[in-house]
């Protein structure tokens, strides 16, 4: 078959638009089902009452049941006696009332003056008839609709349909939908993979949404990167599905096949929607059945679940889309987008003094772990060329606002320790929780100026004085009352590869030619310490292959180490243990907290303080290797 490039770039309404025309044409089939088993199922048609509730006369209390003619003008000063089994008759909350009887009086208003003769009862209160009587259908009544169709069932209507007397619902169909991984590299989970495999993911995250979102999902084999096989699995899936969703092959790659299949075996209705992550997706129709080639990346591919297919899930089941809770919240940072796409940002949320702050996360489709860290999404429509600094944004929020009030704001360096501090604080009893963003120690600064961050994590060494941070501090927030705790001390070096092939003993070792080194971004400490360092050597960056290389935390320093695109890269001790990486130590360096004014007398920060002065704290993050934490929690400054 001929390959073909993208055929559209059609805005996100009108691809949906279409694409639903299409799929609203598939109803939704019946089914039948105990009701014990119906929460959270939908009704495919009314629900009426079989029996009312209660079927008889129940009595409210416990007490004896009386008519209510043979006690009036009972009183404290004039009890009226009764005479059990003749016009009064024990009885328990909820028994039935014996056939002559219309009130209950409360077995609290009853005294046996006679020890005599305990038939003799008095009342010294009258009731009035049908007091403390569930009288037949006071709940229920048969013939009464308990459910309209297309409810959505929840817990407590089961009890009412069971009162009804009903023991069976007709109940729309979960729509089926039909996962089909594709790709050679491909591997299921279940073991490591090795170079040039990818163990596959996608479906796994496709079906846990559309599970959350009321679908049924079958999960075909991963499926090789070849025509007729992938043919042959579209032709079985259309056979049983409501829907049907192929990931990865919907780009224009050589071995991306699911345009050219879906084209050959049904109508393509869509080929490319202007959503960044996401745009290669392909919308078609096979046999009636509607089909969705989401994109490999898994960031893109949840994206697409998000915008089209979640919606179409509830429309399917008659179901209101279930509303996010939107926030307004100011940009961090300057945020520049192509006109070409919606673009959906990842972001960071927390609030900072008075105002809510988002910070965006990386912006790659397949960055899944920004899906983790987000707190919502953020869209900026096609015709924007971004987002200025302090320019608010309307977040679909994925976390409650109570929340994102409870969340403590760190942007600044990256350290493994924040991970742990995390933890920690997830494992309390407190709200609190800690927001962290790797923007390094000079944007932390910057973040601290321009009051968008409750604490700010620092390692910047000066090199005039050869004091970490508190130069800094007074140079740049001079004017801000800002207390600086020191967090820990840590081992910085080279990371270099297991064995150290290269024979790499020193930052001279980095001019050489067969040396590629890996570089921190602008502005972060280590890469301050690493200037400092060449310069008192006089070493010129410029003659260091791999100096303009960038990454934004010390993980990702190690990783490139690690996969053999650099050979060396200046990154803490802990980093390279953790992935098994080899390291050469040249300084320990301070690495502290520096805390907003506003934010430091405050409960959220008395729970941080507790936690990084604890000893198991500080024993989790030593475990880790190149870390010092005896002096964890003490003021600087």
């Amino acid at each position: 078959m001929e390959r073909k490039i993208y055929l559209n770039n059609l805005p996100l309404e009108r691809a949906r638009e279409i694409f639903w025309n299409a799929a609203q044409k598939r109803k939704m089939r019946v089914e039948e089902l105990d009701t014990r088993l119906a929460a959270g199922r939908v009704t495919a048609e009314p629900v009426f009452a079989r029996i009312s509730s209660p079927h008889y006369h129940a009595s409210a209390m416990d007490g004896v049941a009386v008519k209510a003619s043979d006690t009036f003008g009972a009183a404290p000063t004039a009890p009226r006696r009764l005479m059990l089994s003749e016009n009064a008759f024990p009885v328990d909350t909820g028994g039935a009332l014996p056939p002559q009887c219309d009130a209950v009086v409360m077995i609290e208003n009853v005294t046996f003056p006679d020890k005599d003769n305990p038939h003799i009862l008095e009342i010294r209160e009258a009731v009035a008839p049908w007091q403390h009587v569930r009288s037949i259908g006071e709940d229920v009544v048969a013939g009464e609709m308990i459910l309209p169709s297309y409810h959505f069932i929840r817990p407590f209507d089961l009890g009412a349909l069971i009162s009804g007397g009903i023991f069976q619902l007709k109940l729309l169909k979960k729509p089926l939908v039909s996962l089909i991984p594709t790709g050679s590299e491909i591997i299921p989970p279940g073991r490591m993979p090795q170079a040039g495999e990818i163990i596959e993911s996608n479906t796994y995250t496709s079906a846990a949404a559309i599970e959350q979102w009321g679908g049924d999902v079958t999960r075909q084999a991963v499926v090789q990167d070849e025509i007729a096989l992938l043919e042959k699995a579209v032709r079985r899936a259309v056979r049983y599905s409501d829907l049907v969703l192929i990931s990865a092959g919907s780009s224009a790659g050589r071995r991306d096949h699911t345009f050219q299949v879906l084209d050959h075996l049904g109508e393509v209705l869509v080929h490319g929607v202007a959503i960044r992550p996401g745009k290669p997706v392909v919308l078609a129709v096979v046999d009636g059945v509607p089909i969705v080639g989401l994109p490999g990346y898994p960031v893109a591919a949840y994206t697409v679940l998000e915008l089209l297919i979640r919606p179409l899930l509830y429309a399917w089941q008659k179901q209101p889309l279930p509303m996010q809770e939107i926030l307004q919240a100011k940009s961090s940072r300057r945020i520049l987008s192509s006109l070409k796409e919606e673009e959906y940002l990842r972001l960071k949320v927390g609030k900072v003094n008075e105002n809510f702050i988002a910070t965006p996360l990386a912006r790659g489709a397949g960055v899944s772990m920004s899906l983790v860290r987000a707190d919502g999404l953020a869209a900026i429509p096609q015709d924007h060329e971004g987002v200025e600094a302090g320019e608010s944004l309307s977040i679909n929020l994925w976390r409650t606002p109570a929340e994102i009030e409870n969340t403590i704001v760190c942007l600044g360096s990256h350290d493994l320790s924040l991970d742990i501090l995390y933890d920690f604080l997830k494992r309390g009893d407190s709200p609190y929780t800690l927001s962290s963003a790797h923007v390094g120690s000079m944007g932390g600064i910057m973040a601290l100026q321009r009051e968008e961050t409750h604490i700010a994590g620092l390692h910047l060494l000066d090199p005039e004085s050869g004091y970490y941070n508190t130069p800094y501090l007074e140079r740049y927030l001079a004017h801000k009352e800002i207390h600086l705790v020191h967090l820990a001390r840590r081992e910085l070096g080279m990371i270099v590869a297991p064995g150290n092939p290269r024979n790499i003993t020193s930052l001279a070792d980095l001019t050489r030619e067969d040396v590629i080194f890996v570089n921190r971004q602008k502005g972060a400490g280590t890469r301050v310490f690493l200037d400092y360092s060449l310069a008192a050597e006089k070493i010129e960056p410029k003659i260091i292959a791999g100096y303009n290389r960038e990454e934004f935390n010390h993980l990702a320093v190690a990783a490139a180490v690690k996969g053999g695109s650099a050979d060396a890269g200046l990154g803490i001790r802990a980093a390279a243990s953790t992935l098994g990486m080899d390291f050469i130590p040249l300084a320990w360096e301070e690495y502290d907290l520096a805390i907003a004014a506003p934010f430091y007398d405050t409960p959220p920060y008395h729970v941080l303080l507790e936690v990084i002065s604890s000893p198991a704290f500080r024993a989790a993050v030593e475990r880790m290797g190149g870390y010092d934490l005896k002096d964890s929690g003490e003021k600087k400054a």
